[in-house]
């Protein structure tokens, strides 16, 4: 479960944003997560609020945007979604293909009181 790895990461940087800011609590953390991160959202959620306990953080919320996977074709250039980490170009059907969103793990925004 490395969700419990990335929420222990998350909090981390939130108390050292919270401290500069001389901050005593969050409320709000808001992620964009990518479809295709790797990470199982409901769990992040539940190891983010036992990873919270006894920090600025507890009892703040987790909202996640989840961010739909966009490929780009090396090819022609045309954008479009992808339904797997595989994936061929829609407009020319190249197999030169990257992922160039949906991959993301970020924090957003921290509200701080």
């Amino acid at each position: 479960m490395h969700e419990m790895s990335i929420a222990i990461s998350i909090i981390d940087a939130v108390a050292a944003k919270a401290e500069a800011e001389h901050a005593d609590t969050v409320t709000i953390v808001e992620l964009e997560v990518g479809k295709v991160a790797g990470v199982e959202v409901e769990s992040l959620k539940f190891c983010f609020s036992a990873a919270a306990k006894n920090t600025v953080a507890e009892g703040a919320e987790l909202a996640v945007c989840e961010v739909e996977p966009v490929g780009e074709c090396e090819a022609c250039g045309q954008r479009f979604p992808v339904a797997f980490h595989v994936a061929t170009c829609t407009s020319c059907g190249s197999f030169k293909t990257n992922i160039v969103s949906g991959r993301e793990l970020l924090i957003k925004s921290i509200t701080i009181e």
